[in-house]
């Protein structure tokens, strides 16, 4: 039986080469001008590596 991938799940994170996950850093789409110039700084490469409840995302991402 194919298992459905989780539809949120698939546009949040990506699976690197050696099969680590990466996902979008929080803190970089609004209300800038609040945030400090080094806030601002940590979000700049965009995509971060995501190691926490990795065991969980790959449940949700049987085919990643």
């Amino acid at each position: 039986m194919k298992l459905k991938s989780h539809s949120s799940s698939k546009k949040r994170f990506k699976v690197t080469g050696t099969g680590k996950l990466i996902a979008n850093k929080a803190g970089k789409k609004h209300l800038l001008f609040n945030k400090s110039k080094r806030q601002k700084k940590l979000h700049k490469s965009g995509m971060g590596l995501f190691a926490k409840d990795e065991a969980n995302i790959k449940k949700l991402l049987p085919y990643a």
